[in-house]
């Protein structure tokens, strides 16, 4: 079986407008041009998972269901412009903030790459030609240690980036900028 080749996607910042614990879909508005940037994306043949942190979950801020609640709300809207979210996996945990069966350090917790390893093993991905895009340190922290090229969004997170981390990854100001660049070097 040939190896797919995907954009693990970061949510909330990276796709839609971080308000901080986000669980309502009235509430959830998409970043400028996101639909635009994951339909190119899409068309280019790439796999699309999303791999969101949501301690909002084990810090009981809202439950699992609301966050799936959510996530179907962003799917639908985005299935009516033929672009399908694969998975999305989420982590509920926090080490220090979460409650009960919550509170533990975990592997899928970014900047841990827990999530995208079981991307990479469930849909057979090929690390070598896959993204992880994200607009906070912690993602492309995940995506080095899980083997993918790391995209950061915002250039405002470059100041607090260590040398070594700096050579590791790509940053673009959006998503829409990354998919532009990455369609560009796709269709030479």
């Amino acid at each position: 079986m040939n190896k797919k080749k995907a954009i693990f996607l970061d949510r909330d910042g990276t796709i839609n407008i971080d308000k901080g614990y986000l669980y309502k879909k009235e509430d959830f508005e998409f970043e400028i041009d996101a639909i635009k940037a994951l339909k190119r994306l899409s068309d280019l043949g790439y796999t699309l998972i999303i791999v969101t942190n949501q301690s909002g979950i084990g810090r009981g801020y809202y439950t699992k269901t609301d966050l799936d609640i959510l996530n179907n709300h962003m799917c639908k809207i985005l299935l009516k412009e033929q672009i399908k979210i694969e998975k999305i996996y989420h982590c509920p945990h926090h080490p220090t903030k979460g409650i009960g069966k919550f509170k533990m350090e975990c592997e899928c917790r970014k900047p841990n790459p827990g999530m995208i390893v079981e991307g990479i093993k469930e849909f057979n991905i090929d690390k070598k030609n896959s993204y992880m895009v994200g607009d906070k340190i912690s993602d492309v922290l995940a995506g080095i240690s899980a083997g993918v090229n790391a995209i950061l969004l915002g250039n405002k997170n470059e100041i607090r980036l260590e040398k070594e981390i700096k050579d590791k990854i790509s940053i673009f100001e959006n998503l829409n900028e990354f998919s532009m660049e990455l369609y560009n070097k796709e269709k030479k």
